[in-house]
């Protein structure tokens, strides 16, 4: 497979539009697709079967794990692929707290958590008796170190915090708190679906002993998504049968979607090796300077300035509520952080927990770079928000 740094054109972006939206999904890269197709022609059989039509999808397989193992510096053996990112988290959270074997054990995590990780939390509350803490965030969206320290008990037997938000992109202090919760003999589990691919990411530096990677983040189709559990980990599998994956995930293999996120994974370690980190902020410093130019006093960060991914900016503008903004822009792929119930709406969870009043939540726009972007776009995209916001106001 082709891993140099200029990619293929896409044929799914469209020249006349800007998508900016890469946080929610990504286009599916054309060299990962690629390296898929042989899986779903030739290489069609069993990767379990003990025949001759088994050799090349196994194969397949095993390379696979090799390349999502090395992205995060981890053994090919500590990989165990999962049909979505939410399948991992549930395989992480509910499989490690029903493999400790203790009495009222306790979880924690994070108020600004993807729902895949809270939700999985309120259902071992309520289904396993489990005792779940939410720590709180600070203006920025950061975790304390102190209040994990504070919180720990000898009955916490995980903490789960994510690598980066969603809606932000503020990164955690993920080594300073895996060190804190090990130090009690807690497993920590981290959610890097936003990570994984925009920054450099490693399992024993991070101290991690769970971690979570998911393909449409990453330019692989949905659908597939891997979970590192670290060489000795016990977990409780979701799904019990045929003994795949380490016994950990069963079902026959899908094959062609583990070699796609693979691919994927082999594409972005050489890309971070040459600089895309870099290239990508720039571009997003490059959004931000253009708003604040042309809507001066009225942009607003929201999030870490120092701590957050390359790829992502989320502001608020004021006076215009996101989802009108957006709307009188429809070139414009982007996203809003506000849910609308029965006609009215709400600003989003995570801006609210980082203490902003509604006013601002319900104005924030998140916009999120990726591989074909270039600075054309985002000095496009500026000037359709600014022109919307001079019509809405």
């Amino acid at each position: 497979m082709d891993t140099t740094t200029e990619p293929p054109p896409h044929p799914g972006l469209d020249s006349t539009a800007v998508y900016l939206d890469h946080n929610a999904t990504t286009p599916v890269d054309p060299r990962v697709v690629e390296a898929m197709k042989p899986c779903l022609t030739t290489g069609f059989g069993n990767p379990s079967s003990g025949h001759a039509w088994a050799a090349e999808p196994e194969a397949a397989l095993a390379r696979a794990r090799r390349r999502v193992s090395a992205l995060i510096g981890a053994d090919a053996g500590e990989i165990v692929f999962t049909g979505s990112g939410s399948e991992a988290n549930n395989l992480a959270l509910r499989g490690a707290v029903l493999a400790a074997g203790v009495p009222r054990p306790h979880v924690i995590t994070q108020v600004t958590e993807h729902p895949a990780v809270l939700e999985t939390c309120r259902a071992l509350e309520r289904l396993h008796q489990v005792r779940v803490t939410c720590l709180p965030v600070d203006r920025a969206g950061l975790v304390d170190p102190a209040a994990l320290a504070a919180a720990l008990t000898d009955r916490t037997v995980l903490v789960s915090v994510m690598a980066a938000n969603n809606e932000t992109g503020t990164l955690q202090p993920v080594a300073a708190l895996a060190r804190l919760a090990r130090a009690r003999g807690a497993l920590f589990h981290c959610d890097a679906a936003q990570a994984a691919g925009k920054i450099p990411l490693d399992v024993s530096g991070l101290g991690v002993d769970l971690l979570t990677v998911v393909g449409h983040k990453m330019y692989a189709p949905k659908g597939v998504a891997a979970l590192y559990v670290r060489r000795g980990v016990r977990l409780e599998p979701l799904v019990y049968g045929g003994g795949q994956e380490g016994g950990l995930r069963a079902g026959t293999e899908n094959t062609a979607f583990a070699v796609a996120l693979g691919a994927a994974a082999e594409l972005a370690a050489a890309e971070l090796a040459d600089g895309a980190g870099q290239r990508a902020a720039a571009l997003r410093d490059r959004l931000h300077r253009g708003l604040e130019n042309a809507l001066p006093g009225r942009v607003h960060l929201n999030g870490s300035a120092r701590h957050r991914l390359p790829t992502t900016l989320n502001v608020s503008i004021t006076g215009v509520p996101a989802h009108e903004l957006l709307a009188a822009v429809p070139r414009l792929a982007a996203s809003t952080g506000s849910a609308c119930h029965s006609g009215s709406r709400s600003g989003s969870p995570v801006l609210r927990a980082m203490g902003l009043d509604e006013t601002r939540t319900l104005a924030a726009v998140r916009m999120s770079v990726g591989r074909w972007t270039t600075a054309a776009d985002v000095d496009r995209a500026a000037g359709l928000l600014a022109a919307a916001v001079g019509a809405l106001t």
